[in-house]
């Protein structure tokens, strides 16, 4: 009997997880749908590209501008240990635009307005404003989650690129300004040894972190529950399931765009 209690408990939990991800899968495919049909409303685009986006604009400059500093510092430091010293521009922008720059400025993101997302989501939900939409026959994901989707596609690549650029001159500042590396050798580096296809990599992967991000933090506030702690929870959870998948997907997307 005791076997049976236990497979019976273990069924019902793979169940109820892959009910939890068809759920979860179908959120996204709902909100992407209805991105496309209309009515279109330019104004929320607008307002969510501004909260999303320009909102998070100081907090991404200032990251990306320690993020090339330090950088700088510590490559200016390895690479002259073998003589290379004149590579530090090439080895901090592509450090940067591949890899830290779209993770970081999407984690940042995350924290700041993927939070602000799924609080307010959260808050709409415990309060029956969601309920009231649907009442007054506007469909909640089309008004409230789908402009946040498209604004988060259009905002990430555009804050990542900002994050490489203050970035690359942090790096420049301290490995040349302050260390004393070569000045010419460091953006001839970056000119000669940096492509196309290392910049698309970065914005194919600032493309997806938006989606993730708006996708996991608009679906946690959307299904948060109904009680004191449930705003709070579905914050927290947004936050930090957000933030694992972007560094699961990174390692997945590397490992496809490399």
């Amino acid at each position: 009997m005791a076997i049976v209690e236990m497979t019976g408990r273990l069924g019902a939990l793979v169940i109820d997880s892959v009910v939890r991800l068809g759920a979860f899968v179908l959120f996204l495919l709902t909100t992407a749908l209805y991105v496309f049909i209309p009515p279109f409303k330019p104004r929320l685009w607008i307002r969510q590209i501004r909260i999303i986006g320009a909102d998070s604009l100081f907090l991404v400059i200032l990251i990306g501008g320690f993020t090339g500093m330090v950088l700088g510092l510590q490559g200016y430091n390895t690479l002259r240990r073998f003589g290379s010293d004149g590579a530090l521009g090439t080895v901090v922008a592509l450090v940067l635009v591949r890899e830290l720059g779209p993770v970081l400025a999407a984690l940042m993101i995350a924290a700041r307005a993927g939070s602000a997302m799924a609080a307010e989501l959260g808050a709409m939900q415990s309060t029956e404003q969601i309920d009231a939409l649907t009442v007054m026959a506007i469909n909640p994901v089309q008004y409230l989650v789908s402009p946040r989707l498209l604004a988060g596609v259009i905002s990430f690549p555009l804050l990542t690129a900002v994050f490489d650029v203050v970035g690359i001159f942090g790096g420049y500042m301290v490995g040349v300004g302050l260390m004393g590396a070569p000045s010419g050798a460091y953006f001839n580096g970056i000119a000669a040894n940096m492509d196309g296809h290392d910049i698309m990599t970065g914005i194919y992967k600032a493309l997806v972190f938006g989606v993730i991000v708006t996708w996991v933090c608009c679906y946690k506030g959307y299904h948060a529950d109904r009680m004191a702690t449930g705003v709070s929870r579905a914050t927290t959870e947004a936050v930090v399931l957000s933030s694992a998948m972007i560094l699961a997907f990174d390692y997945f997307l590397t490992s496809i765009l490399l």
